[in-house]
């Protein structure tokens, strides 16, 4: 009895009138997909259905196939494949899923200077690849039993209740780090945003990246690999203080590079029973945060992993290979994400002085797959029944 008369406290208080529906939820959906793909089709699977059965997909973190099976009133499953086929502009693609991101953002956003991340996310692949997957094929160290994985580089913005991704780029076999990088920064220009602070992960430490940075003029932290025994990293690992200093790395001849050094001590205390000085290495550029506090500020970075984890909510499955609609899917999940942030912002906050305030807790991203799966199954109606096939 308590609990029922909390909650209808807690409901007098609301408004009267929703602020947002399932329904509503749906059409933003579809309209930024509307606005930003074109995808040809004929019969019965008009580009708005097959858009509804990505959305119910998406949102159930299902396959084409299983969706197909569970809806009434909707094209079968080769139906539905034979039009996704149809999706094979990998760059063409990349270009309209990067379109989309950036048109579901929060206000705020645009034509700022912000801190933004870059990181590296895998899917595993397995198998050997055929002539049209090869190219994108990225090789790494060994996960899950496998080296080869499909890469996909996201530009991500660290920035409290604006945390949405605004590029991806589907790796090629043949890019570099450098490659990467400039490619994703470019996609900041149509939105004149600047670069704050670039907080980047392990994995771009070499001497190209770190001198291209440099010449781009762009502040920016990354963990260095502690490797080396006589002049690498490793020979900056001692004492008990943090401290700065600079450091050359040097390829041949006429290929080097000098850069900043920071070098933290942190004790373990006992944490998984290890005790003593642990290293934390950074390579920096025109950073003003202070030595004790670059530990703390580089760990704003994992929240472009966090937006990996959400995106894996709602990533459509499949087993199929071809990249394009690997890319497509991975678009679509990031896409659901940004929506989910922007219509945060947008519908369940209220201004007030100073920041924003947000209701995150009433719109979760579970409740936002939820809502556009319930209009959907409204729609469509649920398979209520099972027939064997006679004869």
């Amino acid at each position: 009895m308590t609990v029922l008369s909390l909650g209808k406290a807690k409901r007098s208080e609301s408004t009267e009138e929703p602020i947002l529906t399932d329904l509503e939820t749906l059409d933003e959906v579809i309209e930024c997909l509307v606005e930003n793909f074109s995808i040809e089709t004929q019969g019965v699977c008009e580009q708005q259905t097959l858009f509804e059965i990505l959305i119910k997909a998406a949102s159930s973190g299902d396959s084409i196939e299983n969706t197909a099976k569970l809806l009434k009133n909707v094209p079968t499953a080769n139906d539905i494949r034979y039009h996704l086929k149809k999706i094979n502009n990998f760059e063409e693609l990349e270009a309209q899923i990067n379109q989309s991101l950036k048109s579901r953002i929060p206000l705020g956003l645009k034509k700022g200077c912000l801190k933004i991340a870059i990181d590296l996310n895998l899917i595993c692949y397995y198998g050997k690849p055929t002539l049209l997957e090869l190219p994108y094929i990225y090789k790494s160290e060994a996960k899950s039993g496998t080296h080869s994985f499909y890469a996909y580089a996201t530009l991500y913005v660290i920035n409290k209740n604006k945390r949405v991704t605004l590029a991806v780029r589907g790796v090629r076999r043949l890019d570099t780090s450098v490659a990467i990088i400039t490619y994703l920064l470019a996609e900041l220009e149509s939105l004149k945003i600047n670069v704050k602070k670039l907080y980047l992960d392990r994995g771009f430490f070499n001497t190209p990246v770190i001198r291209w940075l440099q010449a781009l003029d762009i502040p920016f932290m990354m963990p260095a690999i502690k490797t080396g025994k006589k002049g690498g990293i490793k020979q900056f690992l001692k004492g008990r203080k943090s401290y700065k200093t600079t450091h050359t790395i040097t390829r041949d001849k006429d290929d080097s590079v000098t850069f900043d050094l920071w070098i933290v001590c942190k004790y373990r205390k006992g944490k998984r029973k290890k005790y003593g000085v642990q290293y934390f290495v950074y390579v920096t550029y025109k950073i003003k945060t202070n030595l004790d506090y670059i530990y703390q500020d580089y760990r704003k970075r994992f929240g472009i992993e966090s937006s990996y984890r959400l995106k894996n909510i709602c990533r459509i499955r499949t087993n199929n290979k071809n990249p394009a609609l690997r890319l497509l899917f991975v678009g679509i999940s990031f896409l659901l994400v940004n929506i989910w942030v922007n219509l945060l912002w947008l519908r369940i906050s209220r201004k007030r002085k100073g920041s924003r305030l947000i209701y995150r807790t009433l719109f979760t991203l579970k409740q936002m797959l939820a809502f556009l799966s319930q209009a959907l199954q409204r729609k469509y109606q649920v398979v209520e029944s099972i027939y064997i096939p006679t004869g």
